[in-house]
């Protein structure tokens, strides 16, 4: 069942109306979808910031494993970073696209309560990242182009982390990202959260979901701290420049990629063909480049991103 936003009242209207409606009624069936396809268009046209957060929360959004499976085949998972353990925050493999194989890196947040426990609600430990790390350097040893998904409010804060080395860990995929052998694309999918998200988001080509976001902090976590009072929330969020289209004018990220009318969280498989195709026609980009033009054009990316904030 789709959880309505308060933005979305004409829409539940409709909707409501529509399931009230007898099957065989064809021609209100046909104008309420209209009406309803025109509706999605207005109001997802629009959206201020705060309500981008609020659709890049919903619980029905397509993580990464919805995504993984709607998008390619023959999907190998593997597991732990070979020193601590396994951390289900972060899932990645082997898996193939249009034949090509590559390796699959990301943040999956779980859609249920039983596997949002299971994956941390995202949040990754140092382990997590580590695992990162070690399938980035399979991807380099076997020559695959890496495909990473960005879905996180931000690293696991807990003493445990900070214990084994959560900032290194993090600090070090950034690290082997710049510097690693193969080509990178990355797609912010919900949340992009803190330097949980640039874990692995530093890539030769960072592509964006529209309704999306990408900021160094929550727009809760920015009102407690600038006006200590998080009924700002909404104020802080405007100010963050972290939606879509700030980020493509910050260049921070290289491609906005379109959602459905709607919203990804209502037309899942709809908007995994859309993100496909973006990740095949980006694929096939970076791999016309020689590696180390690569490396040089993503090192002076970083190095230069400030200049442009």
């Amino acid at each position: 069942m789709i959880k309505y936003f308060d933005f979305e009242y004409g829409i539940e209207l409709l909707e409501k109306k529509y399931s009230s409606l007898d099957s065989n009624d064809s021609k209100n069936i046909e104008i309420l979808n209209k009406k309803k396809e025109q509706l999605f268009t207005k109001i997802y046209s629009n959206l201020s910031p705060w309500q981008k957060v609020q659709v890049a929360r919903h619980s029905n959004r397509p993580h990464t494993i919805d995504f993984i499976n709607l998008i390619f085949d023959d999907v190998i998972f593997l597991h732990g970073d070979k020193k601590f353990a396994d951390d289900n925050a972060i899932v990645g493999g082997f898996a193939k696209i249009s034949e090509k194989s590559l390796i699959i890196i990301g943040t999956e947040k779980g859609n249920s309560m039983d596997s949002r426990l299971k994956h941390n609600f995202g949040m990754a430990k140092p382990e997590g990242y580590r695992k990162a790390q070690r399938l980035m350097k399979l991807a380099e040893k076997f020559n695959l182009p890496i495909v990473t998904f960005v879905d996180t409010a931000g690293a696991f804060p807990g003493k445990e982390a900070e214990e084994r080395g959560q900032s290194e860990s993090i600090a070090n995929s950034i690290l082997l990202s710049l510097k690693v052998k193969s080509p990178i694309i990355s797609i912010i999918i919900g949340e992009g959260g803190s330097g949980g998200a640039i874990g692995l988001a530093t890539a030769d080509r960072v592509l964006m979901l529209q309704h999306a976001i990408y900021s160094v902090i929550s727009p809760e976590g920015c009102a407690s701290i600038l006006w200590r009072n998080t009924s700002f929330t909404q104020k802080a969020a405007e100010n963050l420049k972290l939606t879509s289209e700030d980020c493509y004018k910050l260049k921070i990220i290289d491609e906005i990629i379109e959602e459905v009318p709607g919203g990804a969280h209502r037309f899942q498989e709809e908007q995994a063909l859309i993100l496909k195709k973006s990740i095949i026609k980006n694929l096939e980009s970076v791999s016309n480049i020689s590696i180390d033009e690569l490396l040089t054009t993503r090192n002076e990316k970083y190095l230069n991103i400030t200049s442009n904030i």
